[in-house]
């Protein structure tokens, strides 16, 4: 609202212009972009449910009820932050590697069903190789095979999964990575259950020290690019998972043992572990995918459930935002509230300037880069060539050493 300051001293009315309000956020509501990008950061990022952040607004005198805060996460996330989702999803399709995992979740209103029924959270996301990082959640009520077949309609390529079966009816245009990290907890799990003074040339030790060789070598291949890293793992890593899965066969274990359950994974899963060895932008586990999951995990611990499909399909679109933003380093609250400000929708033309990697994103959107460090994170599973290492080393050349004397000795017999 404007006054003209000369007619105030000289005129008998003074003129006043009155400036267009903006356009509400969601109609009739005081909701602001960075109102509900709080709330939302508040719950997704720093796991405060709205029942607290209600009854930390009503200390500082703010009467703003968690169905309010509800309803309003849900409008936004279904009218503007949607096209934003959709874009992201279809930047993922486009990639040739990727990650899938799932998870459970509580939906208390899903008709036809009873509240306390398992629904799921299904996540998909893009490889440490891309240049563009997308985080997927989408909500199901179930873990049936057709939703993966349905969310990656259109994708070819590898995707890095766990042991679930239905990851291994995809269609053929998409080749399915197992997770050596599932793959050794078995062994781990099993080694656990021994006494130390059991442990030593135990068959527990043995699987592990092959599936800690593997990650020791990948420790290794860290730096290389895809062609050289493909090619020291065929040199090197290859004859380690061929040593590891004849050794495997040769067992004789119990079906339903823990021994067994290692041997059955293994062999079972045999096909897909291997083909992490096709391709050198491949990982060797699907850490990645359950890093991933981990916010949502732990978030889950805090808000419990969602009342509704709606509320959780709204999650699941926040949660991709979020997450996507935080993989391309982009301030969660601030991307949020700028998104909102720009209110994305189908009609509001150019989109593509408000995903994560735009250079036409305001630098309130970034994080400050931190200092470059020298330091590489420690190995999973070993030291690289360090004592560890030379002694995973040694062990398995121990291993081939008994296993080579074996069939002399059994040559030997033949023979005579």
């Amino acid at each position: 609202m404007h006054a003209c300051a000369n007619c105030e001293g000289t005129a008998e009315h003074t003129p006043i212009a009155h400036a267009a309000a903006p356009a509400s956020l969601i109609s009739g509501s005081l909701a602001s972009p960075s109102a509900v990008a709080h709330i939302a950061t508040q719950k997704y990022v720093n796991g405060v449910p709205l029942y607290r952040q209600e009854r930390g607004l009503g200390y500082d005198g703010v009467a703003l009820s968690r169905q309010t805060m509800a309803n309003w996460l849900v409008s936004c996330a279904k009218t503007y932050l949607m096209p934003i989702y959709l874009l992201l999803a279809a930047s993922l399709r486009q990639e040739s590697v990727a990650h899938a995992d799932e998870t459970t979740v509580q939906v208390l209103q899903e008709p036809g069903r009873a509240a306390q029924t398992k629904s799921y959270e299904w996540l998909y996301r893009t490889s440490g190789d891309t240049e563009r990082p997308v985080v997927i959640y989408e909500y199901r009520e179930t873990r049936g095979r057709d939703h993966p077949r349905a969310f990656l309609s259109g994708f070819e390529g590898y995707l890095h999964t766990d042991g679930y079966q239905a990851y291994h009816a995809l269609p053929p245009g998409i080749v399915v990575v197992g997770c050596w990290s599932h793959c050794r907890r078995y062994w781990e799990k099993l080694y656990e259950t021994l006494a130390k003074d059991g442990r030593t040339g135990s068959n527990a030790e043995r699987g592990l020290v092959y599936c800690n060789l593997l990650f020791a070598y990948e420790h290794e291949f860290r730096d290389m690019q895809p062609r050289e890293r493909h090619e020291q793992r065929l040199k090197y890593s290859k004859p380690v998972s061929d040593e590891f899965f004849d050794w495997v066969g040769s067992l004789n274990a119990l079906p339903k043992s823990l021994l067994g359950d290692a041997v059955h994974y293994a062999l079972a899963q045999r096909e897909y572990l291997e083909n992490v060895f096709l391709d050198g932008r491949l990982e060797l586990s699907n850490n990645r995918a359950e890093r991933s999951l981990k916010p949502f995990v732990q978030g889950r611990k805090q808000w419990l459930f969602s009342c509704s499909p709606n509320g959780a399909e709204a999650s699941s679109i926040i949660y991709s935002i979020i997450e996507t933003a935080k993989e391309n380093k982009l301030n969660p609250f601030q991307y949020i509230k700028h998104l909102l400000e720009m209110r994305p929708s189908d009609e509001s033309g150019d989109l593509d300037s408000l995903l994560p990697w735009s250079d036409r994103l305001p630098d309130t959107c970034r994080v400050p880069a931190k200092p470059s460090s020298a330091k590489h994170e420690r190995p999973m599973y070993s030291t690289g060539k360090g004592p560890l290492h030379q002694a995973l080393v040694k062990l398995r050349e121990r291993f081939h050493s008994e296993k080579t004397e074996a069939e002399e000795c059994g040559n030997a017999h033949i023979a005579q």
